[in-house]
């Protein structure tokens, strides 16, 4: 992955990164908000997965049900965000809708998506730093204003 830096005012940073082919995105994507020790964020995305995981939020089990992707697809859009996870680390929430030969779509919350032959991010920091708290009652974190 290669990463710039592209402008930076009012405690707010905008990174662009460009992942390679063979990388997992939401690993490649999570070290970087580590490594840079980004708080709080958004995040859109573009480009393209050989195979990839998406999964849609089966709120009476309290889990994701994993949809595969085992096949070329365009990353047609992902959104997400960055908030400090109950551990104290960078916690990514990433959904995307992929874009398949025949031109249907699948789309779900990114589990796991391996790039070819890029991914394209824009991730623009925050000033405020955000809290993801476990709602044990929904089975998943959600940012809490109240904790940040």
């Amino acid at each position: 992955m290669k990463s710039k830096l592209v402008a930076q005012a009012a405690g707010e940073r905008t990174f662009v990164l460009v992942l390679d082919p063979g990388e997992e995105a939401f690993a490649a994507i999570s070290r970087f908000a580590s490594d840079e020790k980004i708080a709080g964020a958004s995040l859109t995305a573009l480009g393209a997965f050989e195979k990839a995981t998406v999964g849609w939020f089966d709120l009476a089990r309290k889990t994701y049900r994993k949809i595969p992707v085992s096949e070329q697809c365009e990353v047609l859009s992902a959104l997400g965000d960055i908030a400090l996870g109950d551990d104290g680390k960078p916690s990514l929430h990433l959904h995307a809708v992929l874009g398949m030969s025949d031109g249907s779509t699948r789309g779900g919350h990114l589990i796991e998506g391996w790039v070819r032959p890029t991914l394209e991010v824009t991730l623009v920091e925050t000033p405020v730093h955000l809290r993801r708290k476990q709602r044990p009652e929904l089975g998943v974190a959600l940012i809490d204003l109240a904790a940040g």
